[in-house]
């Protein structure tokens, strides 16, 4: 996977489905100027070659009434691997932790959270996150506006 080198098809395509996973392969085949079966296969190599991970739909929150999102700082009091690990996948349980990043430094865990309200987000802070035994402080920054959101990474042309 990491090192492998694509051509330049091949990153065209994942510039095209890292825009729109829903492009269909023959409107894919027609943007990266090959044809449909080989386009299909060469999608399904970089699904295999875990350059693509998953294709998913982007969903408004406040849509569905989130209408926070706190960004939360977490320190731990041990940063033992087993510790470390247990955390993480605490945080795969809990569906309103949409990102959890484990970072260098002062903090251990950085969380995006959603919460339909502020009441809601510190009744899962005081209920939830801080309960946990290796949580030593919990820092939490509430989102404004969102002034970029970008899925994915840079897609060199080369």
């Amino acid at each position: 996977m990491r090192g492998t080198k694509l051509d330049k098809i091949d990153r065209k395509i994942l510039q095209n489905l890292q825009k729109d996973g829903r492009m269909s392969n023959v409107e894919l085949a027609k943007d990266v100027g090959i044809s449909a079966p080989p386009c299909l296969r060469r999608v399904r190599a970089l699904e295999k070659s875990g350059h693509i991970k998953s294709y998913y739909a982007r969903i408004d929150a406040a849509v569905l009434g989130y209408g926070v999102t706190v960004f939360a700082m977490v320190k731990l009091n041990s940063q033992a691997e087993k510790d470390l690990e247990a955390f993480e996948q605490k945080m795969q349980q809990w569906p309103r932790v949409r990102e959890c990043h484990m970072l260098a430094g002062d903090v251990d865990f950085l969380l995006k959270i959603v919460a339909k309200d502020w009441d809601a987000y510190q009744d899962f802070l005081t209920h939830q996150l801080t309960s946990l035994s290796n949580v030593i402080s919990v820092k939490s920054s509430l989102g404004i506006r969102s002034a970029k959101e970008m899925p994915g990474v840079p897609i060199d042309d080369d």
